[in-house]
């Protein structure tokens, strides 16, 4: 970020006023407020009493006021005096009321049009030191209110031609400050092309403040800066090709111009490789002088000189991958990172390791990195870089070498716990791994570690089978780890039933397998193993006689631990005279886990401090290598986490009240309170924003997802996005269906949630009307930048601009009002693009709006129903469907379910009372489609038949396979 700061320094007169006031800080703190109050009063009196000031007596007292503020005392005077100073036409009395507006006059002042007048004067004088201080004077305050009054005048003084450098080198990155600030306040227009040119101009100063500025410009609109392309590979090219005598004034520690240097290589960045043949040779000639001079001896043993070679060399680096288009510079660019992994500085270590694991997704690269990695395993003995380099697990092969030298670098086995999560492609794998990490490196694996495992297993029924089988093979290692004992007994105590088929691994061996470790094992691990041994009479009854025999014997019942003895008598006595159910009750199977932060996170969190986890998110990632829950879902792999997909854990939990205070960590739990601030009312005669529904088959809506003019909903572009606007959006999710049937039957909940966003979803619908509100919350402490909300085509969505900038931890809403115009079957779709740490997130989702969203409960009476039954008699206006129930069958919970649909319940309809009876009206503004259903459950089988009957027979299958699904 270039400082913006005002240039000259004060007169020697002034600079004596300051060595005056200055002892007032020296002495006691009692001293020190009696000598600023007696000048406070001087000073005032000075102010209100004697109205023939002079320049420079105004200049002292607004001066020693400033001085006073920056030793911590309010300042409650002294404004319009510094106001005053700005009219002068000395220099130093005009820096000093400048100074003191930057620093003590706020954006609300009632001052503001005054200095706004002021500044306008200045920057139309054309005297180049005034314009400098005004301009400086902007880039400190840099409000929206002076962006509002000068972001139009700025660009004109800049392209200028009479402009004088200094001014224009100003100019540039007070512009920079205010586009920063308030984006959409800065017109784009003939100036942007004629800024561009300013990277040929002949003073090394402009040139750097203008790179600056149109490198922050163009990631918002790359088209009209492309032409930046070519003047900066010319430009680089002489200063990569000069000598260091060449720049003299620019030339620091025998480097020619380093920070422009960067700064180019940068601005480079934020383009696709050049396609000019020539313009692209011209770069790759630069890229490779920049090498070659990396192999150079040193011209000075200063740290200044390689310091600033070494910071071109790795911005070179990052733009050769960044382009992952010439093999030989990136193999040449990994050697030169696999030398600074020897390098004797710590930083340069890091920094080399983070490149590296940026080189290990390319093909061309990939090779090449990994004759590095002896180095990068011996680099995890060092502390401070073992989380870099435990990074470089995204390709298997590394991540096999990392768990065989653990034994050797400890300090790592956290990292390679949370990296083993992250990265998984499956859960057989996270459980071989953490089982392998355990094995191998068990003395220095926290309880987090296991915790963790344990959470994911429970949660997730596809392996449980697995984990059971896999650490029941790792129990039968002679030599077993604690840790592997806690959770083998954990494990097996809760899924040892599903290995227990295998005459291998019967009860009775499991039994004797865990009891075998029992005496090797601290106090803790033995509670826990007898815990299991009760699960174990639960699962497998022919284990009683066994194991109550172990619970009475003395070394448990009259064991010296009051834990283990307590457990031992009351599991005897559990066992001896709970019935069968009693015991089934008791001793059922541990449910899941609600999703929480992970604990191995919170671990590292504790460890390295608030910002730990952060660096885990450096670096580019490999498309698909990491499992949905992880920290930077690809496009292809995004996808809600749930109990069975967020291995990470970072998804928030539900909220416990609808009142509590929203975080960073839980966005939305706020947002569905019934306060009429949280949901304004429906206005069904509004005639904006209105999303209407038509019927559509499943292949116009697919085939429009390609259409080349689909632009997503909300494009999330952050700045350097360029090249997400002309990517297609993503196929809907896997489970868009599943996180669709949610919401069914109720209108309020989270829709989505990763690790890096979260919508939420607030609806009601009246008649064929409907609004809703969708809150997208950033998760991360990073700004997600130009959120800008664009219309689906073939949808007809038309809503209000939303704030273009998401900060960290904030959410921001937007509002759909929907108009049905005639019955569909399939629900809306939403596609959410936006890139965080450099990786395009390509989301699409299925909104939560399905035809009995516009049900109107009908109240009527027995013969009347029965009446209207018989008249919807033709096969086609039923649908009927008899389908086993999927959640338990609780009558008040199918109650709820079947209000939620939109139907009203009629009572003392059916003949049989268990059955559920309803009737509703489809309302679309086309026509009405009338609707009778009836619910049949069968308690003793576990099934349902569902019935359903309307006046057309492509809402009847519908809406039953719609309402099947959520039972």
């Amino acid at each position: 970020t270039q400082a913006i700061s005002l240039q000259a320094p004060p007169t020697q007169r002034l600079a004596s006023t300051f060595v005056l006031a200055a002892p007032i800080a020296g002495k006691s703190k009692e001293a020190e407020i009696k000598r600023i109050n007696k000048e406070l009063a001087n000073i005032r009196s000075k102010f209100k009493g004697d109205k023939a000031l002079d320049g420079y007596s105004k200049k002292k007292y607004v001066c020693k006021l400033l001085f006073i503020f920056l030793l911590g005392h309010d300042i409650d005077f002294g404004h319009m005096e510094a106001v005053n100073l700005l009219s002068s036409n000395k220099y130093t009395e005009k820096q000093i009321g400048y100074l003191f507006i930057s620093v003590l006059v706020n954006s609300n002042s009632e001052l503001i049009r005054l200095i706004n007048n002021a500044i306008k004067n200045d920057l139309a004088s054309r005297n180049p030191t005034f314009m400098c201080l005004a301009l400086h004077c902007i880039a400190n305050v840099g409000s929206r209110e002076m962006a509002e009054a000068f972001a139009s005048e700025i660009p004109r003084i800049l392209v200028a031609g009479d402009t004088m450098d200094s001014v224009k080198q100003s100019a540039a990155l007070c512009l920079l400050r205010l586009y920063k600030t308030s984006p959409d306040l800065v017109p784009m227009g003939e100036w942007t092309s004629r800024v561009v040119h300013l990277l040929n101009d002949q003073h090394m100063g402009v040139v750097t403040a203008a790179v600056s500025l149109i490198t922050c410009l163009c990631k918002k609109n790359p088209d009209d800066f492309k032409t930046c392309v070519s003047l900066a590979v010319s430009r680089l090219s002489r200063i990569v090709s000069s000598a260091s005598t060449d720049l003299q004034d620019y030339t620091y520690y025998f480097v020619p111009a380093p920070w422009l240097s960067v700064k180019l290589l940068r601005l480079l960045q934020c383009y696709p490789p050049p396609e000019d043949a020539a313009v692209k040779g011209r770069l790759v000639e630069c890229l490779e002088t920049v090498l070659n001079k990396a192999q150079e001896p040193p011209k000075s043993k200063k740290v200044q000189h390689s310091n600033a070679k070494n910071a071109i060399l790795f911005e070179a680096i990052s733009l050769i991958i960044h382009y992952d288009s010439e093999p030989n510079l990136l193999v040449r660019a990994c050697n030169q990172l696999g030398q600074f992994l020897q390098h004797r500085e710590t930083n340069l270590r890091y920094l080399a390791l983070e490149s590296m694991c940026t080189l290990a997704s390319s093909e061309f690269s990939h090779e090449a990195v990994k004759t590095h990695i002896e180095t990068v395993i011996n680099a995890l003995k060092v502390r401070g870089v073992g989380v870099k380099c435990s990074l470089l697990i995204q390709n298997h092969k590394t991540k096999s070498s990392l768990l065989q030298h653990l034994d050797s670098a400890s300090n790592a086995s956290l990292s390679v716990a949370i990296l083993a999560e992250k990265y998984a492609v499956d859960y057989s794998w996270y459980v071989d791994t953490i089982l392998n990490l355990i094995r191998i490196a068990g003395d220095y694996v926290s309880e987090e570690v296991w915790y963790r495992v344990i959470q994911i297993v429970i949660n997730r029924d596809d392996v449980q089978g697995y984990a059971a089988k896999t650490v029941f093979e790792a129990l039968q290692a002679p030599a077993c780890h604690e840790n592997m004992v806690k959770v083998g007994g954990y494990i097996l105590g809760e899924f040892g039933n599903l290995i227990a088929g295998d005459p291998r691994s019967s009860p009775l061996v499991q039994f004797n397998l865990l009891h075998s470790k029992f005496h090797l094992c601290s106090v803790a691990t033995r509670a826990l193993l007898l815990s299991t041994y009760i699960k174990f009479i639960n699962l497998f009854p022919e284990t009683k006689a066994t194991i109550q025999e172990v619970l009475r014997s003395d070394s448990q019942i009259r064991n010296a631990d009051v834990e283990l003895q307590q457990r031992a008598v009351e599991y005897l006595k559990l066992s001896s005279i709970a019935s069968t159910d009693v015991l089934a009750t008791v001793l059922e199977e541990m449910p899941p886990f609600p999703e929480r932060e992970s604990s191995i996170l919170a671990k590292l969190k504790k460890k390295k401090g608030p910002g730990a986890g952060s660096e885990l998110d450096d670096g580019k990632k490999e498309p698909g290598a990491e499992i949905n829950g992880g920290m930077e879902p690809s496009a292809s792999t995004a996808s809600t986490p749930s109990p069975s997909a967020d291995l990470l854990g970072l998804r928030a939990a539900p909220p416990a009240s609808l009142a509590a205070p929203t975080s960073a960590g839980n966005l939305l739990v706020d947002v569905f309170s019934d306060s009429p601030a949280a949901a304004p009312g429906l206005a069904p005669g509004t005639d904006e924003n209105f999303l209407s529904l038509a019927p559509c088959d499943s292949s116009s809506l697919l085939s429009s997802l390609h259409h080349p003019l689909l632009l997503p909903l909300p494009a999330m572009l952050s700045a350097g996005a360029a090249a997400s606007v002309c990517e297609d959006p993503a196929l809907p999710l896997s489970e868009a269906d599943e996180l669709l049937n949610k919401f069914v039957c109720k209108n309020n909940g989270v829709l989505f949630e990763n690790q890096l966003l979260q919508i939420g979803v607030k609806s009601e619908f009246r008649q064929n009307l409907g609004r809703m509100y969708l809150f997208y919350g950033n998760k991360t402490s990073v700004q997600f930048q130009s959120f800008t909300p664009t219309r689906l085509p073939q949808l007809n969505i038309q809503t209000k601009a939303v704030d273009p900038l998401v900060e960290g931890g904030a959410q921001v809403q937007q509002v759909l009002n929907i108009e049905c115009l005639s019955d569909f079957t399939l629900a809306p779709l939403i596609n959410i693009k936006f890139r965080y740490g450099g990786t395009l997130q390509n989301i699409t989702l299925k909104l939560p709006i399905t035809l009995n969203k516009f049900f109107q409960a009908t109240e009527m009476q027995s013969q009347d129903f029965f009446q209207r039954w018989k008249q919807l008699s033709l096969p086609q206006q039923e649908s009927q469907k008899i389908f086993k129930a999927n959640h338990p069958m609780d009558p008040e919970v199918t109650k709820a379910k079947l209000l939620g649909f939109g139907s009203a319940l009629l009572d003392k309809v059916d003949p049989n009372p268990d059955n559920f009876v309803g009737a509703g009206i489809i309302q679309t503004k086309s026509l009405q489609v009338g609707c009778l259903l009836r619910l049949e459950p069968n308690a003793q089988a576990q099934m349902y038949r569902l019935t359903l009957r309307t006046s057309k027979e492509a809402v009847s299958r519908h809406l039953c396979e719609l309402l099947s699904e959520q039972f």
